[in-house]
């Protein structure tokens, strides 16, 4: 795993439109070797564009491999690149919400899109906000240390274990800490509801309306797509969303999907289709990924 390291640094300083290249290439192989991920994206993608034909999911599949090997190459850049060459990647639209963050708690909601490790460094180089979000330990030490020195680089993370619940999230938002949460992936029905994505049932956290509940928060979606032609990123900081989360968390919830819905059509391919999203399923319905 060192040598992989290794072998990212050198790659980071390739032009983007060169380091970009090899990574969708990457991903061209892996689609055609990696068969239990391709048969994960391509259910993923039959029960949410039933609409579609096998052909057009198959090339929306194809490119996601592309798009999500070409951000684990190009994280070389997030990682080890100056401060500089970043912000000249790095577009941010229409400008990250400063004075909205730090008139009071707030949750910047990042849903899972290829490129999720950008949004946060865009908040950190265009702001002098600090941030706090969940963070799993992985299990290989040197990825584990090169993923946190990566994130922290600029500006100190807070990091928070999911395992402790919304106790130490609620303290540290209520400290000024912007908490920067990934709302959309099954975690199983703990502290879940079966919510519609794309007509599917979906296990989905409650977390994001329950939080904004407790803290009076506001919630500011923020997600990053690529420019075209190799060019870098665009990070995009939706307005704070108004009268969230309501009286019902569950509609809450509701809501929320439908906005990641709404993003997904506009970039298919750069969601993250390879997770078991619908892995959690209601009683008496079957596995839709055909094993446990």
């Amino acid at each position: 795993m060192k040598a992989l390291i290794a072998l990212m640094w050198l790659l980071h300083w390739l032009p983007l439109p060169i380091l970009g290249r090899l990574g969708a290439g990457l991903g061209s192989l892996l689609f055609i070797i990696m068969k239990p991920r391709r048969h994960i994206t391509l259910t993923n993608l039959r029960l949410c564009f039933p609409e579609k034909t096998e052909a057009e999911r198959e090339t929306i599949a194809r490119q996601h491999f592309q798009a999500y090997a070409r951000s684990a190459l190009e994280r070389g850049i997030l990682w080890w690149a100056s401060e500089a060459r970043l912000k000249r990647l790095i577009k941010v639209e229409p400008r990250v919400p400063v004075e909205v963050i730090k008139s009071g708690p707030t949750i910047l909601l990042c849903p899972h899109f290829v490129c999720l490790e950008i949004p946060g460094i865009a908040l950190v180089l265009n702001s002098d906000l600090s941030i706090c979000t969940i963070y799993s330990k992985q299990q290989n030490e040197v990825v584990d240390q090169a993923l946190l020195k990566g994130r922290s680089r600029f500006r100190p993370v807070t990091l928070l274990s999911r395992e402790k619940g919304v106790k130490p999230i609620i303290r540290a938002m209520r400290d000024g800490l912007p908490f920067i949460m990934l709302p959309d992936m099954d975690f199983g029905l703990r502290d879940a509801e079966f919510v519609p994505f794309f007509g599917v049932p979906a296990a989905t956290l409650t977390a994001t309306a329950r939080i904004a509940a407790a803290t009076h928060a506001n919630v500011v979606p923020m997600i990053t797509t690529f420019l075209p032609n190799y060019q870098g990123w665009k990070t995009t900081f939706y307005p704070a969303w108004e009268n969230y989360p309501g009286d019902d968390i569950v509609e809450a919830t509701r809501r929320m999907n439908a906005f990641i819905e709404e993003r997904v059509l506009e970039a298919p391919a750069e969601y993250f289709w390879a997770h078991k999203r619908f892995k959690t399923h209601p009683p008496g319905t079957p596995n839709v990924y055909g094993h446990d």
